[in-house]
């Protein structure tokens, strides 16, 4: 591990992925590596229980972490790869803020909705455990891990981003720390790793529609699962019934 990103999702760290692999520092784990291997649920939930996990084993294929959830343990990190630099991305609280809410936060309004929508999504669990894996994790380590169930409370969620990155400052010796705003480009990152700027625009990445289109695919799943059970099961004893019929005739 050579960077380990300290910022808080929606904060550029889409950005920052693509431009940490574009200067060579390898892939990037971010949140969407969880959407693509929700086998990886379990591990970030021992970690999150405080439980002894092998952090040089699990990111053995990376070179880079940053957003959620691997910001929320930046501390284990930095004490696990001693030679990684810390990226701390800064946004403007109130952007910030709306961007989470009108992004992420929808998965937890689909698992914590009205009790059709929570028997909906229960049920896609059982056959795709992914689905409630992802939001079961956010629920844990980001809502209530990070929030304390109170991010709808507007204030609250901006004075727990500020303490993050206050906390960030404090406890990161400056030689190893990058502030950075994805809005300054190459020449930031460049400098503090010695690099030339690549001969390419920065990757200023807006993930929002791509991250609303993952969600969309979440409720989808929700609803189309038991639909698509109940219609087996009915088939299921049309069949039955059907034999027992042509049976007895």
């Amino acid at each position: 591990m050579k960077v380990v990103g300290a910022g808080f999702g929606r904060t550029g760290t889409t950005s920052l992925k693509a431009a940490l692999e574009t200067l060579g520092f390898g892939s990037a784990y971010h949140m969407t590596e969880v959407f693509e291997h929700p086998e990886h649920v379990g591990f970030w939930e021992a970690a999150g229980r405080g439980e002894p996990v092998d952090w040089e084993e699990f990111f053995s294929g990376y070179g880079v972490a940053v957003d959620w959830p691997a910001c929320a343990f930046y501390g284990e990190l930095m004490e696990a790869f001693p030679g990684a630099a810390v990226i701390l991305t800064v946004r403007d609280p109130g952007r910030w803020y709306e961007s989470v809410l009108s992004t992420i936060y929808g998965i937890h309004r689909i698992s914590s909705g009205p009790a059709p929508i929570r028997t909906a999504f229960a049920i896609a669990g059982l056959f795709a455990p992914g689905v409630t894996g992802i939001a079961r994790l956010a629920d844990e380590i980001v809502w209530k891990g990070t929030f304390d169930g109170r991010f709808e409370d507007e204030t609250y969620a901006i004075e727990t981003f500020q303490r993050h990155n206050e906390r960030v400052l404090r406890s990161v010796p400056p030689e190893r720390l990058l502030v950075y705003d994805v809005k300054e480009g190459w020449a930031p990152l460049c400098d503090f790793f010695g690099l030339d700027i690549p001969d390419e625009p920065f990757p200023h990445l807006n993930d929002a529609r791509e991250m609303r289109l993952r969600l969309l695919g979440l409720v989808a799943a929700s609803a189309a699962t038991p639909v698509v059970v109940v219609a087996g099961v009915v088939a299921a004893l049309a069949y039955l019934l059907r034999r027992a019929r042509y049976g007895r005739g």
